[in-house]
């Protein structure tokens, strides 16, 4: 007997808002965000409870003007680290209903239930399973949508899933004409507000115009992405639910924003070494080296709209910090005119194994081996006795971030 193909999307409700309020009953009842320090130029709302939400209150706008719509509201600061072992724990128990679990996002997993429906039953009960299991174990309540990959699970979840009481949702490529292609283009995963303008401009309103225009036009004026959505708009997704999804990385990135305009040279230049350091450091640990380099900055005006994105090819590929720093400041020397600096990330791309060093005609290859396992010493010393166990002098300096990121989570403290 044939089973029938079943993936689902699970979305954790207000994931971060929800924590707080499960371990924290003296908010209950209270509507509550979780926003960072507005001290430091990231006030914004991370996370908004269904009760900070019927107020009017949206993640990602600015918090004083969540508090001017809802001035009772509980602020929380973000505790990476805690949303993260709950995450990790929603995984394991994702788990046992299949091995096929694929985390998209630190609150939305996809599982593959095909292979488990002998011992669960068919998908809407395992969901069922699934959604009174996670909020039994940890208090969240989760939201699933159902279909046959992972578009159809995704555009499920989000549609449909968190507007019904129950928090489940099947969608199927059979039913998508009645229950999907009425619903505004908007409304389609991966159309943003640019391509929201840019497909009504062209007539198409609906997710199912979309879905009947000739797909090799939209290819042909949107490219791979315009392809992409036209796909899902028809409900087709060709990609499995597989845990080794993320192992395959492209490059290797990291940036921040300041808590003060940079206008120094010198200031941007220990900021900028700190973020070559993480993101040699994570080359290394996954035994890659790159050979593209890039260097994006973004002015600190709100009025007038300043920044770049530049990248150099090395001759060699490298995951040595002071070689990944030497390229990022030969672009910072090249394009930046001085303006002052609210943002700057730094990226390592074209990547291949660290087994495979390219040897040199011209340079010193013994002095780069010592740079290199030099590199991968300080690495395990700072694994075994932390971030700032080891530093450069110039983390010693007014301008260094190391210290503060040291606390923090994907920019968050833990």
């Amino acid at each position: 007997m044939t089973r029938q193909k079943a993936v689902f999307l699970v979305d954790m409700e207000s994931f971060y808002a929800s924590i707080e309020h499960v371990e924290n009953p003296q908010y209950d009842g209270k509507p509550l965000v979780v926003s960072g320090d507005p001290n430091r130029r990231s006030g914004v709302i991370l996370a908004a409870c269904p009760l900070a939400k019927k107020k009017g209150i949206r993640n990602a706008e600015r918090l004083y003007e969540a508090q001017q719509k809802c001035p009772d509201v509980v602020v929380v600061k973000p505790r990476m680290q805690r949303y993260v072992d709950v995450s990790l724990e929603i995984s394991r128990i994702l788990g046992t209903f299949t091995d096929q679990v694929e985390p998209y996002s630190i609150d939305e997993q996809f599982m593959d239930v095909t292979g488990s429906q002998r011992l669960f039953g068919i998908p809407h009960d395992i969901a069922v399973k699934v959604r009174d299991e996670v909020q039994r174990i940890t208090g969240i309540r989760t939201r699933i949508g159902i279909g046959e990959n992972k578009v159809l699970a995704k555009l499920a979840c989000d549609n449909f899933a968190k507007k019904n009481k129950s928090g489940i949702y099947l969608l199927s490529r059979d039913t998508i004409d009645l229950d999907l292609w009425g619903l505004p283009i908007e409304d389609l995963f991966g159309v943003g507000r640019k391509m929201a303008v840019h497909f009504r401009n062209m007539g198409i309103r609906t997710i199912g115009q979309l879905a009947k225009t000739d797909g090799e036009h939209i290819k042909k004026k949107f490219g791979l992405h315009g392809q992409v959505l036209w796909m899902s708009a028809n409900g087709v997704d060709y990609s499995p639910v597989t845990r080794e999804a993320h192992a395959k990385r492209k490059g290797f990135g990291n940036g921040m924003t300041l808590p003060r305009d940079y206008v120094k040279k010198e200031e941007i230049q220990v900021v900028l070494l700190e973020l070559c350091e993480e993101v040699c450091s994570r080359a290394r640990k996954a035994g890659k080296m790159g050979s593209t380099v890039s260097l994006s900055l973004n002015g600190a005006s709100y009025v007038e709209k300043r920044g770049f994105h530049r990248q150099m090819t090395l001759p060699i590929e490298t995951n040595i910090t002071m070689e990944l720093f030497q390229a990022a400041c030969q672009l910072l020397n090249r394009y930046w005119d001085g303006f002052p600096i609210r943002r700057l990330s730094i990226g390592l791309t074209n990547l291949q194994s660290d087994q495979n060093w390219q040897m040199s005609l011209f340079n010193d290859n013994e002095s780069r081996d010592r740079l290199s396992q030099i590199g991968y010493t300080m690495d395990d010393i700072r694994h075994k006795y932390g971030k700032v166990a080891i530093q450069r002098a110039s983390s010693l300096t007014k301008a260094s971030q190391l210290l503060d990121r040291s606390k923090k989570i994907g920019g968050h403290y833990k």
